[in-house]
């Protein structure tokens, strides 16, 4: 199977129909995307990932939406939060729990297609121009989440997205859409699951808005079926003094990729950005993140980690780019990443561009072991190897983890972190 044998199947799939404004996006973006095509290892976005296991099967649209029950998705589920959920790209009523949604509208994208907020700003961020990815999900998807936050939101928004196995490989197309009123706050969860361990390429697009002063903790779980593929793109525009706060927790997929585009888009912003990468086998997971600071006296604050063990490859490249009227920005980013494995490798790049003299800004990248001492400190105290690498590596972790504002939340995947390395060690 070819690389373009793979591009021009995807072309092929299921047109979802749409009429008036969204029905001649959906054309643009269709032609856009045959002149894109697939990147290649010669783009330099794309020099480190090896996209060729993608390219070994012919991805079908889904051809019928599966039955599920609460107590198949029993396990991903967060109490006590508002919960849209998509079963293999289609809308979930049944599964889903919309009220405590009061002051908040959370709905399917298709089902609001009327609400002039989500024309204004549908396609406007994460644009199709210039990445075939995105281009394929704005015509082929499906539904989506559409959240429009207008108050103080004291529950969380849990966005779960579900794929089930197939007979054969499928394409899935997630998207969501969130617009921050001004002076909000919300927590939201993204959530990308995969029920059992078929092989499909979940291709997701996100766009992300904050007016002036709102405040949005967003958190996004990757944790794909161990054969699946995940492209996901992220666009966020961050007003006057609006705090954009993100963790991304990448755990499963055969090939995962995270693209975070951030602007800054009004004086006193704030974006703080924090990943992890947790990968094992030959998994592969790429972070590329991008942060514009075009306005005056941003700030920023990133942290990335990656743990690879067995043959796995991480990637990050974080770039913050300082414009010119950006006066005052105070911007820092750092990359730590940890080897378990003599065969893991990770490749990192933090970058700074900066087009102002009147900034203060630092980056920083590390890729280590297991701090030899600390090792021989626990084993000395009674702990066998295996307990005392598993504990060295999960308190590595839990400082990303334990940013996240849902205690529930950070319970899960603190034993999600845990059973991943026993299973990764037997």
């Amino acid at each position: 199977m070819s690389k373009q044998q793979c591009f021009e199947q995807l072309l092929l799939g299921k047109p979802a129909q749409s009429d008036g404004w969204l029905g001649g996006i959906r054309i643009e973006a269709l032609e856009r995307a045959k002149v894109l095509n697939f990147p290649s290892d010669q783009h330099d976005e794309w020099r480190f990932t090896d996209l060729s296991p993608l390219y070994q099967y012919i991805f079908q649209p889904v051809d019928f939406f599966a039955g599920l029950n609460l107590a198949d998705i029993e396990k991903f589920l967060i109490p006590d939060s508002i919960r849209l959920v998509f079963v293999d790209g289609c809308y979930n009523a049944g599964l889903s729990d919309l009220s405590r949604a009061a002051g908040v509208v959370v709905n399917s994208l298709v089902e609001s297609l009327g609400d002039r907020h989500l024309e204004a700003h549908f396609a406007q961020h994460a644009t199709w121009d210039a990445d075939a990815f995105t281009a394929l999900n704005t015509r082929f998807f499906e539904d989506g989440a559409w959240i429009h936050v207008s108050g103080e939101m004291a529950e969380p928004i849990h966005i779960l997205h579900v794929v089930t196995k197939r007979d054969y490989p499928s394409a899935i197309y997630p998207r969501c859409l969130m617009v921050m009123e001004p002076d909000s706050r919300a927590t939201i969860v993204e959530d990308y699951a995969g029920l059992d361990d078929g092989i499909y390429f979940s291709n997701a697009v996100t766009e992300v808005v904050l007016k002036s002063h709102a405040q949005l903790q967003h958190i996004r779980l990757q944790r794909e079926a161990s054969n699946a593929f995940h492209i996901g793109h992220c666009s966020v525009e961050v007003g006057q003094g609006g705090v954009y706060d993100a963790v991304s927790v990448a755990l499963g997929a055969r090939v995962s990729r995270h693209s975070l585009q951030v602007m800054q888009q009004g004086d006193r912003a704030e974006m703080h950005l924090n990943g992890l990468a947790l990968i094992a086998g030959r998994q592969i997971a790429d972070t590329h993140t991008l942060i514009h600071h075009a306005k005056a006296n941003g700030k920023s604050v990133q942290l990335h980690k990656c743990i690879a063990d067995g043959s796995a490859h991480g990637v990050f490249s974080g770039k913050i780019i300082v414009h010119k009227g950006a006066a005052g920005t105070d911007s820092e980013q750092s990359s730590r990443n940890l080897l378990l494995s003599d065969k893991a490798h990770i490749d990192t790049q933090p970058q700074l561009e900066i087009l102002n003299d009147d900034v203060k800004c630092k980056h920083g990248a590390t890729v280590g072991q297991i701090d030899a001492d600390a090792l021989f400190f626990l084993r000395s105290r009674g702990f066998s190897e295996a307990s005392a690498r598993n504990l060295l590596t999960h308190a590595f972790a839990a400082e990303i983890i334990a940013k996240i504002q849902v205690p529930s939340l950070v319970e899960t995947l603190g034993l999600t972190i845990l059973e991943r390395m026993d299973g990764a060690r037997r």
